[in-house]
Order: structure tokens, then C-alpha cells, then sequence
């Protein structure tokens, strides 16, 4: 996906939301996961995003990546690191690109979270479903508003046939009494 396949006023910067959406909690792979889950218990995160000196990301360790690679291990949160059980080759969406595709992409997949980076693949914002349903919402009743009318008006011709056959039927019923 990239910037050209992006629709008008439906990519994600474009977004009222995306301006104020809260910085995403950030750590280096060396980050041991004690002192990870401490940071995420602060700020009340399910995950931090792992990032290099640059900020491009490299990773993502997730309540579920605790869970299932570390507590299920018997491992050791004051040793084991981040980069032991952050997930890689995460998807990654730039800031220009389209919000509905991302919502598809994100539900056929199966994946919560989305770091959105910059040209430079920098992180700028973590998304969740939760904020691209959101984000989508608004749109999504304003849809399907309009397909309502569109059936209703759709079905107008035959409201319009039934009446214009009744006052017809009325006026054959006036006339023959």
C-alpha cells in the first residue's frame, strides 16, 4: 500500500483524531521486560513499540507476546530482554496512506495494533482497531444513511403506482354509483 493508492481526505494524517492521539510508548531492544512492563503499567499501554537510535521501528512486544513467550516460558522478566520476544516484520503503515484499507487489512489479518510511520519510517503514532472503528464510524452511519434512503427512494415508484391505481379505483367506484 502507499500514498498513491490513498484517497482524498481518508488517509490516515488527515484525520482530526490523528493530531491529538497520545505518543506511543517507545523502548530499545536491550530493554529488559520488567522494566517494560513497568513503563506500560504507567501509562496503562498494552504494548511497546521497539524502536533504534533513529526511531524506525524494529518491533512490537505485546501483553500477548508476555504472555504466551515469557510467563508461559517460566521466563524471567529481569532478564529476559525485549528483543528475546518482540514480534518482527510487524505491519507498518505510513502516515498518507488510506484509513479504510488499513481497517480491512487489520481485521482480515487478525493484528490490534499498527505503528504509523513517516516517509523516513519513523514512528509517528500507534493505531489500534478501536481507533480506525472511530475513525471510521461517522462514515459508516453516513453510509448507511444514505443506502437507507436510497432503498426507500428506490422503492418510491411503486408507493407512487399503488396510490395514483387506488385514487384511480376511487374515482372508477365514484363514477359507476
Amino acid at each position: 500500500m502507499d500514498a498513491g493508492t490513498a484517497r482524498k481526505g481518508a488517509r490516515i494524517v488527515d484525520r482530526p483524531e490523528f493530531a491529538s492521539k497520545f505518543s506511543p510508548l517507545t523502548g530499545r531492544g536491550e530493554t529488559t521486560v520488567a522494566d517494560a512492563v513497568a513503563a506500560m503499567k504507567v501509562k496503562n499501554y498494552g504494548c511497546i513499540v521497539i524502536t533504534d537510535k533513529t526511531g524506525r521501528v524494529e518491533g512490537i512486544v505485546t501483553e500477548r507476546d508476555i504472555m504466551f513467550k515469557l510467563v508461559a516460558q517460566n521466563g524471567d522478566p529481569r532478564t529476559v530482554t525485549l528483543e528475546q520476544i518482540m514480534t518482527r516484520d510487524i505491519r507498518m503503515a505510513k502516515e498518507t496512506d488510506n484509513v479504510v484499507d488499513w481497517l480491512r487489512i487489520m481485521s482480515n489479518e487478525r493484528f490490534r495494533r499498527l505503528p504509523v510511520v513517516d516517509s523516513e519510517g519513523r514512528l509517528q503514532a500507534l493505531l489500534t482497531q478501536g481507533d480506525f472503528v472511530s475513525y471510521t464510524w461517522p462514515d459508516l452511519l453516513y453510509q448507511a444513511s444514505g443506502l437507507a434512503k436510497a432503498t426507500i427512494l428506490g422503492q418510491l415508484h411503486y408507493i407512487v403506482i399503488a396510490v395514483l391505481v387506488f385514487a384511480l379505483a376511487l374515482v372508477a367506484l365514484t363514477t359507476l354509483t
